[in-house]
Parts: C-alpha cells; sequence; structure tokens
C-alpha cells in the first residue's frame, strides 16, 4: 500500500490540519511519559521549516463523547511549547472555530482541545463521523495523519478527514510503516517475537500469524497462564482466560508441527496479593501454590528467554513480562529490554506499556532499534488486519 508522505505535497506556507496521537500516561496534569510528544516534533518541525500554520488534532484516553478535565489536552499544550521552544496556543473549543483556525500566521500552531470529548469522533454511524470531519476540513488545506496510535480506528479525524483535504502521512507514520514492513516482509533470521501483557484475547490473532513467519515465540507477562493452565499446570490465583484454554492448546500444536520453538517460562515470581507490597517468592512454573498469583517470570526464564533472543536477528517485543510498575515485579521486563538491546540486528520495543516500561526501568529509546508509539495498531497490522487510517492516507 502506497502511503504519501510529507516529499510528496508543496507545502510551502500552507494551512495544515495535523493529527497526532498525544494518548500519554497523565496524572494530575502532570506527563509520566511524553514519549509519544517527542515522536511528533520530526513532522512538526518540517511544518514549521516550510513556514506552514497548524492546527493539531489529537486524542487522550477514552472520554467516550464526555468533557472529562482530567483528559484535557491543556498540560500537552504546555509540553509541545516546551519541547519546541515557542507558544502553542491552545482552544477548549473542538467546533466552530473555522475564523481562529484561518487566522492563525505562519508558524504558529493551535492545538484543539481533546477530540475524543466530541462523540461524533468515535461514533458507529458515518453521517456523524462525516458531519464532524466537514467541520474539521474548514480548518486548513492539507491533513497530514501522523498519529499511528489511532490508525486502526475509524474515527471522524483519522479516516473521513484524511479523504477530505490533499493528504499525507507524516514521518511518524512513514517510519512506523517502514519498520512494520521490515518485520512482516523478509526478516533476518532467526526471527524471534515476544509477547506479554495481561491478556492472550489481545494477542492470539498476533501469535497466529507469527507462527507462519517467527522462529521463536517467547510467551512472558499475565497472558502466560492461560498457557500454562493448557498444560494443566496449577495457576493458584493467577490471571486466567478459560475459554482460551483450547485455543491456546491449538498454538502450541501448530508451533510444534511448524517447527517454531515455543517458550514459556520455567519458573514464576508469585505473591498473596497484586500489590506493590507483596513479598515475592519465586517457584516452578507447575509448583504455584493454590492462594498465590504470578505477577512475573522468573529469574531462570528471564535469562533463558534473554539467551534466546540475543541469538536473533530480526526482535519484535510486544507486552511487558510482569508488573513492571512494581519494582518486585519489575526484573523479568528488565533483563528482557536488556536483551533486546544487545541484538544484533534490529530490535523492536511495540508500543504501549512496552513503551512505557523500557523508559520507566531507565533505559534511552537509542538503546533499541524502534520504539513504536502504537500497540495496538501495531499488532493489528502485524495481525495483518487493514487499518483505516493508513488506507485513507494511502
Amino acid at each position: 500500500m502506497g502511503i504519501k508522505s510529507l516529499s510528496q505535497l508543496n507545502l510551502q506556507n500552507a494551512k495544515v490540519i495535523l493529527r497526532c496521537d498525544f494518548n500519554v500516561p497523565i496524572k494530575d496534569g502532570v506527563i509520566g511519559d511524553a514519549g509519544r510528544i517527542v515522536a511528533s516534533l520530526s513532522t512538526i518541525k518540517k511544518l514549521l521549516a516550510a513556514n506552514c500554520s497548524v492546527v493539531i488534532i489529537a486524542h487522550l484516553g477514552r472520554p467516550k463523547g464526555e468533557v472529562k478535565p482530567e483528559l484535557s489536552l491543556a498540560p500537552i499544550a504546555k509540553k509541545l511549547g516546551e519541547l519546541l521552544n515557542q507558544e502553542v496556543l491552545f482552544s477548549p473549543e473542538i467546533t466552530g472555530i473555522s475564523d481562529k483556525a484561518r487566522a492563525l500566521k505562519s508558524g504558529q500552531i493551535l492545538l484543539l482541545e481533546n477530540i475524543r470529548f466530541l462523540s461524533s469522533e468515535t461514533s458507529k454511524e458515518e453521517s456523524e463521523r462525516m458531519k464532524l470531519a466537514n467541520e474539521l476540513s474548514t480548518y486548513g488545506d492539507i491533513y497530514i495523519g501522523d498519529g499511528f496510535g489511532a490508525v486502526h480506528r475509524k474515527h471522524a479525524s483519522v479516516y473521513e478527514l484524511a479523504k477530505l483535504l490533499p493528504h499525507a502521512a507524516g514521518d511518524l507514520i512513514s517510519g512506523e510503516v517502514a519498520v512494520l514492513e521490515q518485520l512482516t516482509k523478509n526478516p533476518s533470521r532467526p526471527y524471534g517475537v515476544v509477547l506479554g501483557g495481561a491478556k492472550v484475547s489481545d494477542k492470539i490473532g498476533v501469535i497466529s500469524n507469527f507462527l507462519d513467519k517467527a522462529n521463536l515465540i517467547a510467551i512472558g507477562g499475565g497472558m502466560v497462564f492461560t498457557f500454562l493452565a493448557a498444560q494443566g499446570k496449577e495457576i493458584g490465583k493467577s490471571l486466567v482466560e478459560n475459554d482460551l484454554i483450547d485455543t491456546v492448546k491449538e498454538l502450541m500444536i501448530r508451533a510444534e508441527k511448524l517447527g517454531v520453538k515455543f517458550l514459556l517460562p520455567i519458573d514464576i515470581v508469585v505473591a498473596s496479593e497484586f500489590s506493590a507490597d507483596s513479598l515475592p517468592t519465586t517457584v516452578d512454573s507447575d509448583q504455584i501454590p493454590s492462594d498465590q498469583m504470578g505477577l512475573d517470570i522468573g529469574p531462570k526464564s528471564a535469562e533463558n528467554f534473554a539467551l534466546e533472543i540475543k541469538l536473533c536477528k530480526t526482535v519484535f517485543w510486544n507486552g511487558p513480562m510482569g508488573v513492571f510498575e512494581f519494582t518486585n515485579f519489575s526484573y523479568g521486563t528488565k533483563v528482557i529490554a536488556q536483551a533486546l538491546t544487545q541484538v544484533d540486528g534490529m530490535a523492536v520495543v511495540g508500543g504501549g506499556d512496552s513503551a512505557a516500561a523500557v523508559r520507566k526501568l531507565g533505559f534511552a529509546d537509542k538503546d533499541f532499534g524502534y520504539i513504536s508509539t502504537g500497540g495496538g495498531a501495531s499488532l493489528e497490522y502485524l495481525e495483518g488486519k487493514e487499518l483505516p487510517g493508513l488506507i485513507a492516507l494511502s
């Protein structure tokens, strides 16, 4: 799918509408990880260099069409201004500001309030989304899509709006797609995939698709207990999706038939409660006590995974190995992150929680081949799904 890039448009002195993904962790107005804001700078700087005026549309969280002050983008306007070293104007109104948007001078940036405060942005009704897109399209003459984290959504500002104006993908989306193509078309081998996170249900499609492509699949995180349960092991109070046990059994049989190395943890760090203060103990993965829950892969498993990862030429990792937010249960994730920094080839950290985890654990973005900004979008791309936001930019 040929996506238009910035260089294919004449941007000189243009009035640009830019869709970004500023879905960052924010608490009491303080931004926890500004990774996604930083990721948008390349495109914004190019637009400023071409003397454009820029109206930015972005989302934060899932306010479901209601105004939620704690999900306001006002702190993000401030942060973006600091990063660019210039004022970023902020509009609490999202609609009815055509005159204000059109009055922007070259080099000025206006960030609109959280687009998801409007129910029409995410509406299932195409006519409602179209009405909003028509209104937004009056704010500029060119549309640049650069919110990779939202391209798997058929939302007004991602899908319909792109079709109404001359359009292109920003540097972030172009970069993400290039990396994902490399992971799906002809990756250097051995090719390893490390998957974690809480739920198997989120990753079934990806695992299934990767069985035909990868040489190694390693599973950690909360989803591992559905696999252990499928092997008939006692998992205590650990997270499990019982309705997926049969599916998981089929995946493991398929892996064996295809000769894919399928790694599950041999030891687990358990505790009696899901809490930062819980005391950790390490047990074999078939010896989890009935009153305990698994909160991280064990140290032997982490080392085992790390050894295999370092032998790979291409690695894709999505999802932490345990509850990395709690120091006592962050070791597995840290060992995996460390191994990815030592891959002789391409190592991709696949968005969302994994990106937040590596930064929280003290790694720098440059330590990895690539850090994706879109967890769900990356996974759907790697599942082989068509993404509406990318189709609209073709």
